[in-house]
This record gives C-alpha cells, sequence and structure tokens, in this order.
C-alpha cells in the first residue's frame, strides 16, 4: 500500500535570496552552535598620563592672567583699552606609580618656548586642616540665603525668542524648594591629571616657577617629561600651537541691540559667548523686585540658540563634543563671525560683562601604539593630550562708564560705543520720552552707585551659579 501522505518526507523549502539578504543584513542569521564573538582586546594603562593646556587670552580677561596687570594697564583700561593678549599654559602629570624618594619631575621644553630648557613639575604639599561639619539648609556651595533674582536669556538676534527670560528667584532656592529651570548640557570629558587623584602627580606653573609665558613662544618642537615616578614621555608637536588672540568688537545700534563681530580664529572649530550683568529690580527687563527693593537682576545671556546656561562650556571642550553642540545648535560654528544681543537683554543688562571663547583642536598621543591583533593586550605606558583654547572678554552696556560709576551711570549723549568696553544704554522702547525723566534701566538701584550694583550682582550671581552647579 502507498505509504499515507503524512508519513511521506516532506523536501526541503528554500527561502527566497531577498528574505535571506535582509535576514544576513539584520544580523537575524543563525549563528553555527558553538560560535563565539571576537575578544574585546585587553588594554591596560596608561601608567602617566600628561596633559598641557594652552590658552591664549584677549581683552579684559587678560588682566588676571600672566601675572596681573600693572599701572598701565589699569590706565589704559579706565581709557577704554583693554590689556594686551597674554598666553598662558598649565601642565600636569599624574602617574600610577610612586616616587623613588622625593617626587620630582621635569618637562625638558623645545628652544622655541624660550622659557629656559625645562619648566619643573612640582607636587603641591598635602593640606591637612580640620573643619566642623555645618548644617546645610541652602543647596550645597551657597553659604546664605542670596536675594533679588536670576534673568536668563539666550540666542542671538534682534528680539529674544519665546519663553524668555527664565526667571529663577532667589529668595526660594532653599529646602524643599524645587529646582529653578536650568538647562545645562553635559558635556563627555575624560579625567586629567588631579592631586590626590593620581598616587604621584606634578604641576606647572608652581611655587618654584611662574614665569609668565612669552608672547612669541611657540609649542612646536621635540618634547620631554622625566621624573623618578613616571616612565620617560617623548613626543613632537607639529601642527598644533598657541591659537591667535580673539579680535572681538562690539556696537550699539539705533534698535537698541548690542552687534558682536570677529574675525575668524585660525585653527577654532567653534564658538561660544556668555554674558552676565546686572540691573536694578524692576528695571527694564525685569517685573519688580523680588524683596520690594534693594535687591539687584542678575541677568545672564548664552549665544545658544536654544535654552543653555553653558556651565561647562567656558572651559576646553574636546572636537568631537563641540561638533555635537554644533549639530545642537549650542555651539556657533567656526565660520560664524557676528552675533547680535537681542535688545531686550541690552535694556535688563545696563552694564555686564561678555566672555568669549573659541575651542582649538588637540593633540592625543599614546605610548606605544595599540597592537593590531585584538589578541595581544595593550599595555599603555603613558598618554599625551595637548588642549588649545582662545577666550577673550569685553563689557557690554555702558562699558568702563557703567563699571566705575562715571557720570553716574549714563553714557555720553550720542555715543556711537564702537569698539570693545564701549557703549551707550539706548533708552528702552516703553520708556516716557517726555517727562524728561531717565529709562528705568539706568536708574542706579539702592545699593549706590552703578559699581556697587554691578559688584553686587555679580558677585550674586557668582555664588547661587557655583552653588547650583556644584562647582
Amino acid at each position: 500500500m502507498p505509504a499515507h501522505p503524512r508519513s511521506m518526507p516532506r523536501p526541503a523549502r528554500t527561502l527566497p535570496r531577498a528574505v535571506c539578504a535582509v535576514a544576513g543584513a539584520l544580523g537575524l542569521a543563525a549563528s553555527p552552535a558553538g560560535a563565539q564573538t571576537p575578544s574585546q582586546q585587553v588594554v591596560r594603562g596608561p601608567v602617566a598620563s600628561y596633559w598641557l593646556s594652552a590658552d591664549t587670552v584677549s581683552g579684559f580677561a587678560a588682566m588676571g592672567a600672566g601675572g596681573g596687570i600693572g599701572i598701565g594697564g589699569m590706565l589704559g583700561m579706565l581709557a577704554g583699552r583693554a590689556p594686551a593678549p597674554v598666553r598662558t599654559l598649565d601642565l600636569r602629570l599624574g602617574s600610577s606609580q610612586s616616587a623613588a624618594g622625593a617626587p620630582e619631575a621635569a618637562h625638558l621644553i623645545p628652544q622655541g618656548m624660550a622659557m629656559g630648557a625645562q619648566l619643573p613639575l612640582v607636587t603641591p604639599e598635602p593640606v591637612r586642616g580640620t573643619s566642623e561639619p555645618v548644617e546645610r539648609t541652602l543647596p550645597r556651595g551657597i553659604d546664605q540665603q542670596p536675594k533679588g533674582r536670576m534673568l536668563i536669556y539666550w540666542g542671538c538676534g534682534e528680539q529674544v525668542g519665546p519663553g524668555q527670560p527664565v526667571v529663577v528667584d532667589f529668595s526660594k532656592i532653599g529646602p524643599g524648594q524645587p529646582m529653578p529651570n536650568l538647562v545645562s548640557r553635559s558635556v563627555r570629558a575624560p579625567r586629567g591629571p588631579a592631586f590626590g587623584q593620581n598616587r604621584s602627580y606634578g604641576a606647572w606653573p608652581n611655587e618654584r616657577d611662574r614665569q609668565a609665558v612669552p608672547e612669541q613662544a611657540s609649542l612646536r618642537g621635540e618634547h620631554q617629561v622625566k621624573g623618578n615616578y613616571s616612565p620617560d614621555i617623548r613626543f613632537a608637536v607639529d601642527q598644533h600651537d598657541f591659537m591667535p588672540p580673539v579680535e572681538l568688537a562690539s556696537s550699539k545700534t539705533p534698535s537698541g541691540t548690542q552687534r558682536m563681530t570677529w574675525r575668524p580664529v585660525g585653527g577654532a572649530t567653534g564658538y561660544f559667548m556668555t554674558a552676565v550683568g546686572a540691573g536694578g529690580a524692576g528695571g527694564a527687563g525685569a517685573a519688580g523686585g523680588a524683596d520690594g527693593g534693594g535687591s539687584v537682576d542678575i541677568v545672564m545671556w548664552t549665544s545658544s540658540a536654544v535654552q543653555e546656561t553653558g556651565g561647562a562650556l567656558s572651559d576646553y571642550v574636546q572636537p568631537s563634543e563641540v561638533a555635537r553642540l554644533i549639530r545642537e545648535r549650542v555651539v556657533l560654528p567656526p565660520d560664524r563671525t557676528e552675533c547680535t544681543l537681542p535688545a531686550e537683554v541690552a535694556r535688563a543688562m545696563p552694564a555686564g560683562l561678555l566672555s568669549f571663547v573659541a575651542y582649538g583642536d588637540e593633540l592625543n598621543v599614546t605610548h606605544p601604539p595599540r597592537p593590531a591583533d585584538a589578541k595581544v593586550p595593550w599595555d599603555i605606558q603613558w598618554q599625551v593630550k595637548l588642549r588649545l583654547k582662545s577666550s577673550t572678554s569685553l563689557m557690554l552696556g555702558d562699558g568702563m562708564a557703567g563699571m566705575m560709576g562715571a557720570g553716574g551711570g549714563r553714557a555720553p549723549a550720542g555715543g556711537t560705543g564702537a569698539g570693545a568696553g564701549a557703549g551707550t544704554t539706548q533708552a528702552p522702547a516703553d520708556a516716557p520720552a517726555t517727562d524728561g525723566a531717565p529709562p528705568a534701566a539706568s536708574q542706579p538701584p539702592a545699593a549706590g552707585t552703578p559699581t556697587e550694583a554691578v559688584e553686587q550682582g555679580l558677585r550674586e550671581g557668582a555664588r547661587v551659579l557655583r552653588g547650583l552647579f556644584n562647582r
């Protein structure tokens, strides 16, 4: 008898080629029994890490760099001239090895740095002290209840965008209160050498050597780092060097905005600006003091096209993160050469300080190079990172006149306000034009002179920001 149809073997069915191709592309194809994915390469180290951070500082920021500012620089500032650009260098060596005796290390530098044959890397003395635990009723970093408010703006343009300003009432920052609506993006960054973090550590400048970096100094050439707690480090710098200074100018427009322009900075990967200033509570851009009078509104603005306070963007930022932040419209691209401070921000900030950073490229060297064979462990002896940036700052609004209290906080009539540290305070669009009274934004607050108001506001803002960002 013929076999029952169900007992007959079925012919093998072949999947269509298209289906197989899609399954293979998606990684759905069956793997042979017992197959294993390739093991990851074993990476150990580095034994030592060496970071060089080079900044070219110009504008009013240069007064605090390179050993401070002399009498000539002070007189120049009073005349509206910013100090000459300076170059700064920060060297840090960290190692997982202990020193053979007292820790000693030095960086043998190329002749082009014009700073001698070597720079000593000194291990700081540990600070010993005891402190009584403090019961906190305010956020970390804030030691007393702040006063006033903070008005947060962002974006380049004639007018501010929707949802601005974000208002932070300092009097409501306390236990049980919701955190203010602050947006500060996290920036991925490797952790560099630090005292107390590495087993052995050395840094320059230090108490033994804190010479200024010459204006003509160049990082290019052969470098060597030697010490009794790290392997010898040898590397060459060919394409990287101190960036040129930022050439930034500012001018007030008839519409009340403040236009910033700059030349493209050689080697820049992107730009970011932050402005911080103060105005009397209840002045233009404010809806009344938090405490009914005598307090100061802190005004903060960033050049980001989206809400961003820039908590982590004033320092070095690695190129991959800069590229990401440009895509997210936080950082300005390197071909950008202008940005307008909106009129509402200019009215709310009669005098303030604008900070500008041009991010630079990085040099990363690892020894020995990674083995091509993944089965061979990679034992890293040392890594070197050279970071670059160029930064500047200038006065906004009434410039130095506003900060120094000259003329009662009012700029001379008819001034044009071109250049760093210059500018006039424009009357708000809604200010009365017939009563002869000064515009609200120019009224000196109860703190006294405009100098005292701005200083008080900047101190309050800096203290609160440090507390909010735990810095």
